[in-house]
């Protein structure tokens, strides 16, 4: 039973004004009915609330429900929420699933309208959302922007479809957010001018500047597997106005630590202005967006959180429309049980289907770089010996393969570096961005396990080494959960560990992986097709004569 706040008096952090005071706040109907300047000091503070201007909640697989249920614990009032990951699954219908389960939520859900579904041609997905899905979706109230527009290439180039959609979007007044890895000088320019305004996807501290400098607003991010926040938080101190805060993907356990409120901890703590910090967590998201989430001001929505001080930020309050949804460690949003919408269609697979004919001497590996999504091209000498080339653990060189989860049709299968695996398989069926399954592995017996157990539960992370086999099921969309947190969460916590007993070395194991299929961020990944180069944007050969990349 969530309960109604009439009357709070604390130090009111207004970011709008930039002062603190102490107030007096009456509250009625879900709004600010007064604010009173008081002359006593209160022991706390109140301050707006924290919003994530861009997350993909599918990635916490959890329901929009029970994202919302931790998230406030850390006060978090608001989402910017790309809904592309059950989209690429279930297009138009499951986009509408997350509105739906969203609903009823006590708390500030802002959905966009996915833009590349698929996100490239080069990859089998459940669906497909062309311009007319763009704008039934754009014209819902729920959906207040066109989500990241993946398809640079298509903007640079003046593709039909990709021209259309933006189009549409400028037709209806909404926002369009960007997705543009590495994209420079005039190629950015071109890119931005066709009306895009956001990028989360600046991993260096030069591009970000370059982009800031053209106007484009900058979000920071620190999710689960990609870690900017050092690399960029020196530009709040340049450009207040243009930083934005976000995750983009969060793995439960990771959510159940924190959220948005660790970007506010640390950027206090490197000495950035307390405002700035704020405003990067609340205000500027609120205008850029134009969303009715208030910020401490008379006649806003009463959304806003009570901390004990200004530097740990521990959240005692999480008020949203005036009532009360956490209160000391405890969210008041309850557990609910949800539909199970899913599409899956492939059958089990044979350990002979993951052996790599050798073609050559020499071979592609794909390069991880722990805590970035961006990954390079290593050319060295062919893993295996005999006809078959087969993982090189020695070398930290083993298998990689994507199973087409839609169809039946052989695997893909290449080589990755850099995961520090040396006994069994990993896989996931989160993978980005079509949610085929994705499975790293030292065997080929492991790695077929592994896949099994995830077509077995129609979706999920697995692991599988010896007569070893563990899953996580994730039954909606092969990449939520229906669970609580918790639970969620623990199973999540004893796959990421036992693959870090097998040798993996990544700080996120299960989140890395699932990016290996990202096509759209350069420079090596694996679709269900084969081996993609991202700068090229084209297929390339796993077997190499040449020197170079």
């Amino acid at each position: 039973m969530l309960q109604t706040l009439h009357t709070l008096t604390a130090n009111l952090v207004d970011v709008v004004n930039n002062r603190i005071y102490p107030a007096n706040i009456q509250i009625a109907q879900g709004r600010i009915l007064s604010i009173t300047e008081t002359s006593a000091v209160p022991a706390t503070y109140i301050l707006p609330g924290f919003i994530d201007a861009h997350v993909h909640v599918e990635s916490s697989m959890l329901t929009p429900r029970e994202f919302a249920r931790v998230a406030v614990k850390h006060g978090t009032v608001a989402t910017i929420s790309d809904p592309h990951e059950i989209a690429n699954v279930l297009g138009v219908k499951g986009v509408e699933f997350m509105l739906a389960n969203a609903a009823p939520v006590p708390f500030h859900f802002f959905f966009g309208a996915p833009s590349c579904v698929p996100a490239t041609a080069f990859e089998t997905a459940g669906a497909r959302i062309d311009a007319d899905d763009i704008r039934f979706l754009l014209q819902k109230e729920e959906i207040v922007y066109l989500a990241e527009m993946m398809n640079f290439p298509g903007v640079i180039h003046n593709d039909q479809e990709v021209m259309e959609k933006l189009a549409i979007a400028r037709q209806l007044n909404k926002p369009v957010d960007g997705h543009a890895p590495g994209l420079r000088g005039k190629a950015m320019q071109t890119y931005f001018n066709a009306g895009i305004s956001t990028d989360h996807e600046c991993f260096r501290y030069d591009e970000a500047l370059e982009k800031l400098q053209h106007g484009v607003k900058i979000m920071i991010r620190e999710g689960s597997a990609a870690k900017n926040f050092n690399e960029l938080i020196p530009l709040l101190g340049q450009f207040p106005e243009q930083i934005l805060f976000c995750c983009d993907d969060k793995h439960p356990d990771n959510l159940l630590e924190g959220h948005i409120n660790e970007h506010v901890k640390r950027a206090v703590a490197m000495g950035f202005p307390l405002m700035d910090v704020l405003r990067a967590a609340s205000l500027n998201v609120i205008e850029h967006y134009r969303l009715p989430v208030g910020v401490l001001q008379v006649g806003d929505s009463a959304d806003f959180i009570e901390v004990d001080n200004l530097t740990a930020f521990t959240i005692l309050k999480t008020v949203i429309k005036g009532e009360v949804v956490a209160s000391d460690g405890v969210s008041h949003i309850p557990y609910q049980s949800c539909d199970l919408p899913n599409y899956f269609q492939c059958s089990p697979k044979h350990p002979e289907a993951f052996k790599l004919k050798r073609l050559s001497d020499q071979v592609r590996v794909i390069e991880m770089h722990d805590g970035q999504l961006v990954t390079g091209c290593v050319i060295t000498e062919t893993p295996g010996s005999g006809m078959y080339s087969e993982a090189d653990p020695e070398r930290d060189i083993i298998k990689l393969a994507v199973v087409n989860r839609y169809a039946d049709a052989p695997p893909a299968i290449g080589f990755i570096k850099n995961t520090g695996l040396k006994r069994g398989a990993i896989a996931s069926c989160v993978a980005h961005d079509c949610h085929n399954i994705v499975v790293a592995g030292v065997s080929d017996e492991a790695i077929c396990k592994a896949v099994n157990a995830i077509i077995a539960h129609k979706g999920g992370i697995a692991l599988a080494c010896d007569n070893e086999v563990a899953v996580l099921p994730l039954p909606i969309a092969g990449i939520m959960s229906p669970q609580p947190a918790e639970e969620v969460a623990a199973r999540y916590l004893q796959l990421d560990q036992r693959a870090k007993e097998l040798g993996c070395t990544l700080k996120a194991p299960y989140m890395s992986l699932s990016f290996m299929a990202l096509l759209v961020i350069p420079e090596l990944k694996m679709s269900d097709k084969g081996l993609f180069d991202g700068h090229a944007f084209r297929f390339t050969d796993v077997f190499v004569e040449q020197d170079k990349c």
